[in-house]
């Protein structure tokens, strides 16, 4: 397995009930999101889990808003979290973050404050943001459970 295969995930639906979040959301970003996917139609890329502990890497926002409009499912890109090519930043000013801190906070239940970690993928020696990997694959809103 080389890097190729994360620009090549695959979406699942997953029951939302399965998957761990590790960090709070911004209300006010989820209001903004939610109004623009009723708006929509259609929620437009899937998210990222670690397909080991099922901790959302990437997508709480997505994740609450499928929950605000009573979906039982998502579409998920599962990735393995420990893969070297995944990194882990703080945000601007934000205290440090690592791999370990991400998934006990997933685990446990304590969630971290929003935007406590940015995730990156590096791809061919370059680092993005893992946003990179979430391919644009819009779903309408009628084929989620």
């Amino acid at each position: 397995m080389g890097e190729e295969d994360l620009l090549e995930l695959k979406p699942v639906f997953v029951r939302l009930d399965e998957l761990r979040e590790h960090e709070n959301f911004d209300p006010a970003h989820l209001e903004e999101l939610l109004a623009e996917i009723k708006r929509d139609g259609c929620l437009k890329r899937p998210i990222i889990v670690d397909s080991g502990t099922k901790v959302i890497l990437d997508g709480h926002h997505r994740y609450n808003c499928m929950k605000r409009l009573g979906k039982t499912h998502i579409p998920v890109y599962f990735v393995d979290y420990w893969r070297p090519e995944i990194e882990v930043l703080p945000w601007d000013n934000k205290p440090p973050v690592t791999k370990e801190k991400v998934i006990e906070a997933g685990l446990t239940g304590k969630k971290l404050p929003s935007k406590s970690s940015r995730h990156m993928v590096r791809i061919k020696s370059e680092l993005y943001h893992i946003t990179f990997i979430e391919r644009e694959m819009p779903t309408p809103l009628e084929q989620i459970p």
